[in-house]
C-alpha cells in the first residue's frame, strides 16, 4: 500500500465519497425528524382543528358573512367533553399595525386565554390576558418577537399602546421563540387580543357569536379517532344535523400531517441512502479490481511467503486486512468530510444537522463489511496459489 500510494488513494476515492454519502444522508434522515418533531411542538401535541363548512368553499362563504356554521357556545361546548383537555375559538384577520410612525400589516388572532396553553404558546415577558379581560372585552395585546423589535426597538414594550386599525390596544405580554403555525404565520409575528375585542373592534360580521375555527386538545394517551368522533357528534347534535346529511365542519388532526411529513422524510432518506450505497458499491468494484491486481503483481512475493513456511490463511488474511485497511481509512475520511458538510450546513442558521453515534457506527460496519466482502475474492484467490507456480512467474 505504501509502496503504491496513488493507486491505494484512487482505490480509497471511492470507498471515501460512498462513506461520506451514507454518513451525511443518516444524519440529514435524523435531523429532519428532529426538526418535524420541533415544528409540530411549536403548533402544540395533540392538536384538532374545527373549521367551519364542510368544505373550504363552506369555509369562504362564512368568511364573506354568508353562512352561520361554528360558534362561540360550540366552542364552550367542547370543553365538556372528557377526551379533550380544552378547546380555544378563534377569530383572524390581516389588520394594520401602527405605532409612532411604523405602520404594517399583520395577522391579529383573536383568542381565549385557553389558546396558549394548548397551543403551547410561551410568553418572554408580561403575561397573558386572564378570563374577565374577555369577558370586559380588554383592548390588550400579546405581541410576537419579531412585532415588538419593529414597533419598540431596544424599548421595553410592555404598558406600550399598539394601534390595530387605529384602535388602541395596551402590550402585556411578548411570546417567546419563534416558528411556522398552522395558519401559516410565524409565532414571532403574532397579534394576540381578546376575542371579544376583537369581535367589538376589528371583526365586523353578521352573526357576533361566529368564530373562524376551533382549536382543541387530545388528552395525553388519548385514541385522537375517538376524540374526533366524539366533537362530530357533539357538533351534529348541536347543529341538528340530520342522519344522512354531511357535517357542516371539519376536523383536521395536526399529527396526521406530521406522520405524512415524517414518512415522506424517511422515504427522501431512504433513496438518497440508496445512492449512498450504489457509491459504496462502485467503490468496492474499485478495490477488488485493484486487489486482483495486485495479486498478479505479487505472485513471486506469495511463493516465496508460502515456500518459506506462510500457510495459504496467512496469505487470504494478508490481502484481506489490507482490503479492509484501506475501507478503514476511507471510512474515516468519509466520517471526517461529512462532518464538516453537516458543520458547514448547520452553520446557515436555517437547519441544524448533526453526526450522532449511530451514523458513526454504521459508517464504519459498511466500510469494514465492503472491504471484507470485496477483498474476500482477491485474497482466496492468492492463497490457492501453488508456490512453484508463483516462483515460475515472471
Amino acid at each position: 500500500m505504501g509502496a503504491n500510494r496513488l493507486r491505494t488513494a484512487l482505490t480509497m476515492l471511492g470507498i471515501v465519497i460512498g462513506i461520506t454519502s451514507v454518513t451525511l444522508l443518516l444524519a440529514l434522515g435524523d435531523s429532519m425528524q428532529r426538526f418535524i418533531g420541533k415544528e409540530l411542538e411549536a403548533l402544540g401535541t395533540n392538536m384538532l382543528y374545527v373549521f367551519p363548512g364542510g368544505s373550504r368553499t363552506d369555509e369562504r362563504r362564512l368568511r364573506n358573512n354568508a353562512a352561520p356554521s361554528l360558534t362561540m357556545a360550540d366552542a364552550l361546548a367542547l370543553n365538556a367533553l372528557p377526551s379533550l383537555t380544552g378547546s380555544a375559538p378563534t377569530l383572524q384577520g390581516s389588520f394594520k399595525v401602527s405605532a409612532g410612525n411604523e405602520t404594517s400589516s399583520f395577522m391579529v388572532f383573536g383568542v381565549t386565554p385557553e389558546m396558549f396553553k394548548i397551543r403551547n404558546w410561551r410568553i418572554d415577558q408580561g403575561s397573558v390576558f386572564s378570563e374577565a379581560d374577555v369577558r370586559a372585552a380588554s383592548r390588550m395585546v400579546v405581541i410576537g418577537q419579531k412585532v415588538a423589535d419593529q414597533f419598540f426597538y431596544k424599548a421595553d414594550p410592555l404598558g406600550k399602546s399598539l394601534r390595530i386599525e387605529n384602535v388602541a390596544f395596551q402590550v402585556v405580554g411578548v411570546l417567546h421563540g419563534e416558528g411556522k403555525q398552522i395558519d401559516g404565520g410565524n409565532l414571532a409575528d403574532m397579534v394576540i387580543v381578546p376575542i371579544t375585542a376583537a369581535r367589538a373592534n376589528l371583526v365586523r360580521s353578521p352573526f357576533p357569536d361566529n368564530v373562524h375555527y376551533v382549536a382543541t386538545q387530545g388528552k395525553p394517551g388519548q385514541n385522537l379517532l375517538d376524540a374526533i368522533e366524539d366533537i362530530k357528534g357533539m357538533l351534529r347534535d348541536r347543529h341538528r344535523i340530520k342522519v344522512d346529511a354531511p357535517d357542516d365542519f371539519r376536523v383536521e388532526n395536526i399529527a396526521s400531517f406530521a406522520e405524512t411529513a415524517a414518512k415522506i422524510s424517511a422515504g427522501i432518506a431512504l433513496l438518497l441512502g440508496m445512492i449512498g450505497a450504489i457509491s459504496l458499491v462502485v467503490g468496492g468494484i474499485g478495490i477488488m479490481n485493484i486487489m486482483l491486481v495486485s495479486v498478479t503483481e505479487r505472485t513471486r512475493e506469495i511463493g516465496i511467503r508460502m515456500a518459506i513456511g506462510a500457510k495459504p490463511r496467512d496469505v487470504l488474511l494478508q490481502f484481506l486486512t489490507e482490503a479492509v485497511v484501506i475501507c478503514l481509512a476511507g471510512g474515516v475520511v468519509g466520517i471526517a468530510l461529512a462532518a464538516a458538510a453537516a458543520a458547514g450546513i448547520t452553520s446557515t442558521g436555517k437547519f441544524d444537522v448533526f453526526i450522532t453515534a449511530s451514523a458513526i457506527l454504521v459508517a464504519c460496519s459498511f466500510s469494514t463489511l465492503v472491504g471484507v466482502f470485496f477483498g474476500f475474492y482477491p485474497a482466496r484467490r492468492a492463497s490457492k496459489l501453488l508456490p512453484v507456480d508463483c516462483l515460475r512467474y515472471e
